[in-house]
């Protein structure tokens, strides 16, 4: 099975989703704030939180584009999904299906036992 973060297609699926997680506590940070008695801590640690995990993704995504031969189409939507909320996630179902997330992508269903990667 293998270390969680053996493989950079592993680390970008992690950091993509962290991501992902990161601008839930922001937008609740984002609620909090406009509360007719408002609570601004929220929006100083998430935000700082998300801030760091985006420049963390950002990172990831060039060291997997690199890694995996992304062409730049593949690399430019990687980068523009760190923008919009949760769009990482997305993007990375996408690169696994597109067979761009190298040995993500070649793992069989179980169910069925074909691979999960619609296109090489």
């Amino acid at each position: 099975m293998g270390n969680f973060f053996d493989s950079v297609a592993k680390r970008f699926r992690f950091i993509a989703v962290l991501e992902a997680i990161s601008w839930v506590f922001l937008i609740v940070g984002m609620v909090f704030k406009r509360l007719p008695e408002p609570v601004t801590w929220p929006v100083k640690v998430f935000g700082m939180t998300h801030g760091i995990i985006f420049i963390l993704f950002v990172i990831t995504a060039i060291l997997a584009a690199r890694e995996l031969a992304w062409n730049a189409k593949t690399t430019v939507l990687a980068l523009l999904s760190s923008i919009p909320p949760f769009c990482t996630v997305l993007f990375e179902v996408w690169a696994v299906r597109a067979g761009q997330l190298g040995e993500l992508s070649n793992v069989t269903s179980a169910d069925t036992g074909a691979p999960a990667s619609v296109t090489p």
